[in-house]
C-alpha cells in the first residue's frame, strides 16, 4: 500500500505538474486512495505540489513531515538560548536540506515566527515591555513593505530567490557578530516625530525593581528601516526578530528589554501581513506548517527553561556556524555550484 502512495504522489509531482497549475486527479486521489483521504482533507493544494514539494522516492508520505517535526524541535531548544527567532533557523535549513518547494518552506517559516510572537504577546504587554505606541507606527510601515516582499519573493525565479536567501543569512550572522546591544541607551531629546507619536514611556525593571523612564529619538531613520526590514521578512519568511531588536535598541534608542517586548508584537503583524500572500497563493500547506509549528513551540518551551542552565554564549556560537553553514548553502545552491 505504502508503495502504491508513493508511485501515486510520483506522478502527481512529475515535471507536467506546477505547483500552481490545477490538476484533477487531486479528486481520484482522495476518492481512490484511502490513506491520503485525511491529507487530503487538510491540504487539498497536495495535488498542485511543484516538481521539487515531494521527494520522487518511493518512502511512505509522513516520513517528511516527522522528520520536520524532530529538526523543528531541536530548533526551537536552541532558538530560545540563541536569542534568535525560529524563522531565521527554519528557512535556510529546512529549505537546504528538505525536499519542499521553497514557496512552502517560506509560508511555513512565516508561520513560525508567528506562533513564537502570539505566544508571548500577552505576557509582555502585561508586564509593560511592548509598548504599543511604538510599535503600531513601525508596524505599519513594516507591514505594507512585507506584502509586497511577499509578492515579490512569489513572482522571482527560485534560483535568484535562493542566491538572495544565502546573501541574507549571511548578513544577519554579519549583525549577530558585531552588534553591541546597550540595556540603557543615552537619549537626551527626542526628535519631533518621536514626541508626536508618544514614543516614551515608564518600565519597572524585574531585575531592580526600579522604574526606569524611556524616550527614543532617530524616528525617521528608523522608519525607513523598518521598511527595508519588512520586505526582507515577507520576501524570505523569515521573520524580523533579528532585525527588530537592534533597530529598535541601537538606531532608535530603545532600552533592551523594551525593545525586545515591542519587537515581539510587531513581528506578529508583520508576519500575519506577509503570511496572508503566501496563503492566497496556495504556499501555505498544513502537512508541512503544522509539524513546524507544533515541533517549534515544544522545543521553544524546553529552551526557556533551559536558559538559566546553558551558557547562552555557547550556543549562539552554535547558532552562527549553522547559519553560516545554511547561507552557504543556500548560495551554491542557487549558483548551481557541487549540487
Amino acid at each position: 500500500m505504502i508503495d502504491s502512495i508513493g508511485s501515486r504522489l510520483q506522478e502527481l509531482a512529475g515535471p507536467g505538474s506546477g505547483w500552481r497549475a490545477a490538476n484533477p486527479a487531486g479528486h481520484v486521489l482522495r476518492r481512490r486512495v484511502v490513506p491520503l483521504l485525511l491529507m487530503a482533507l487538510l491540504c487539498p493544494e497536495l495535488a498542485d505540489a511543484a516538481p521539487g514539494m515531494v521527494e520522487t522516492s518511493a518512502a511512505a508520505w509522513w516520513v517528511w513531515p516527522l522528520a520536520l517535526f524532530v529538526v523543528c524541535f531541536f530548533l526551537g531548544i536552541i532558538a530560545v538560548p540563541a536569542g534568535v527567532g525560529g524563522g531565521v533557523l527554519f528557512v535556510p535549513l529546512v529549505s537546504g536540506f528538505f525536499p519542499f518547494h521553497l514557496d512552502y518552506v517560506r509560508g511555513a517559516g512565516l508561520l513560525v515566527a508567528l506562533s513564537s510572537a502570539l505566544a508571548a504577546g500577552p505576557s509582555l504587554l502585561r508586564a509593560g515591555l511592548a509598548n504599543m505606541r511604538v510599535a503600531l507606527p513601525l508596524a505599519l510601515i513594516a507591514s505594507f513593505s512585507s506584502m509586497l516582499g511577499a509578492l515579490l519573493g512569489l513572482a522571482l525565479p527560485d534560483s535568484v530567490v535562493r542566491i538572495a536567501l544565502g546573501i541574507a543569512i549571511l548578513g544577519i550572522v554579519a549583525v549577530m557578530l558585531l552588534a553591541r546591544k546597550s540595556e540603557y541607551p543615552d537619549v537626551r531629546a527626542s526628535d519631533r516625530l518621536a514626541t508626536l507619536l508618544g514614543m516614551h514611556g515608564v518600565f519597572v525593571d524585574g531585575a531592580s525593581g526600579q522604574q526606569v523612564a524611556w524616550r527614543m529619538h532617530r524616528t525617521p531613520q528608523g522608519l525607513a528601516l523598518f521598511l527595508f526590514i519588512g520586505v526582507l521578512a515577507g520576501m524570505f519568511g523569515l521573520g524580523a526578530g533579528w532585525a527588530n531588536v537592534p533597530a529598535l535598541n541601537l538606531v532608535m534608542g530603545a532600552p533592551l528589554k523594551v525593545a525586545a517586548g515591542s519587537s515581539s508584537f510587531i513581528l506578529s503583524l508583520v508576519d500575519s501581513s506577509a503570511a496572508w500572500i503566501y496563503l492566497n497563493n496556495g504556499a501555505v500547506l498544513p502537512v508541512i506548517a503544522a509539524p513546524s509549528v507544533i515541533g517549534m513551540m515544544l522545543g521553544a518551551k524546553i529552551g526557556a527553561r533551559l536558559l538559566h542552565v546553558l551558557k547562552a554564549s555557547i550556543i549562539r556560537r552554535l547558532v552562527i556556524a549553522m547559519l553560516l553553514f545554511a547561507g552557504g548553502r543556500a548560495l551554491m545552491v542557487g549558483l548551481g555550484i557541487g549540487i
